[in-house]
């Protein structure tokens, strides 16, 4: 079901939580929806556009409609206990839904327990649970895209140029394509599957690839600056492409480049993920050659949907089209120069 068909459906779902929560007669307090967002790290670029969309989706909603919709963002700074302490306190102050982009995808099961202690209905999002903890409870669900996706979307921008003008990316001429890789957080689930599947793809359209270095900058723009500068020490302009699992890496590298002196046209070929503003730009700019747009306003409808819907006992599926009862999955698009104008903001 598409995000357009969706929401007229999701306005009748909330249209039946007001009559729930006040009835028709006039005179009544304006319903609140208390809902607990929280994030692994709220200066993350992508989640930040995330909550931004989040925030105004939710005040078109409730003119929309006359509901107060009441969000509680906490960052966790990286910290699962603390995390942990934030979702206590979301069930403390009697929010209806909470929302977790987690810390460790493998924590979801102590945050599940609490909530299905409470009553509380729990929406994941961007970062996957383990599949048995989002099975513990029936009320328990998650908001993303398929990692593998983004992963096979990045390595075909990088073939298509290839194809196109594999002298321009084989500057050495050997007939093989020297990569560095950008990974994000050792261990987790994106990472893993972008870093594995960028290649894959172009392995196997048979393109004879060699890794020259891989290394986490953990998502974080100036880690990544600082691993790209060892390798631009190392390999110098031996580096031919490089991979990064988010946009903010992507960046880094870049910043990496230049402040090395390189121009334009120096630069290696650098794809990312996300399809953040600052990515968008760097793309116009032709410094990024491309990157994978994560849907942060899809994620951010989806999620404010089933927000909705849960706070008002109704069906989740009413909402929102769920796979196996439980997730909402996105897509990814790849953005290359020539389909950007398709994804930059209107004037």
């Amino acid at each position: 079901m598409s995000r357009r068909m969706r929401r007229p459906c999701s306005l009748l779902v909330l249209a039946a939580l007001l009559l729930a929560l006040c009835g028709c007669a006039p005179g009544r307090e304006t319903p609140t929806i208390r809902v607990g967002v929280a994030l692994y790290l709220q200066e993350d670029t992508f989640l930040s556009t995330v909550v931004q969309s989040l925030e105004q989706l939710a005040r078109a909603r409730e003119e929309a409609l006359g509901v107060k919709l009441n969000f509680n963002i906490a960052d966790a700074r990286s910290s699962q206990a603390s995390q942990n302490e934030q979702v206590d306190r979301f069930l403390q102050q009697g929010c209806d839904v909470i929302c977790v982009n987690l810390v460790d995808r493998t924590a979801a099961a102590v945050i599940v327990d609490k909530a299905q202690a409470a009553g509380v209905p729990i929406v994941f999002f961007n970062r996957q649970p383990v599949q048995e903890d989002l099975d513990r409870w029936d009320q328990a669900y998650y908001v993303g895209s398929k990692a593998d996706r983004a992963g096979i979307l990045q390595g075909q921008i990088v073939l298509d140029a290839w194809q196109k003008n594999t002298a321009a990316l084989d500057r050495n001429g050997d007939g093989v394509l020297q990569y560095v890789m950008l990974e994000g957080e050792p261990g987790h689930q994106d990472a893993l599957l972008r870093t594995e599947y960028c290649v894959k793809t172009l392995t196997e359209a048979g393109v004879a690839v060699e890794k020259l270095a891989s290394n986490s900058a953990d998502w974080v723009r100036g880690q990544a600056t600082l691993r790209m500068q060892q390798w631009l020490e190392t390999f110098g302009d031996t580096i031919e492409v490089v991979f990064s699992n988010n946009d903010d890496m992507a960046l880094g590298a870049i910043d990496a480049c230049m402040a090395a002196g390189m121009t334009e046209a120096e630069l290696p070929f650098i794809v990312g993920v996300d399809a953040t503003p600052p990515a968008l730009e760097a793309v116009a700019a032709g410094t990024l050659k491309g990157t994978v747009q994560n849907d942060a306003a899809g994620q951010a409808e989806s999620i404010l949907d089933l927000c909705c819907a849960l706070a008002g006992g109704q069906d989740a599926a009413s909402a929102v089209a769920l796979e196996d009862g439980k997730y909402v999955w996105l897509e990814y698009t790849a953005v290359t120069k020539e389909n950007l104008e398709d994804f930059l903001p209107e004037a």
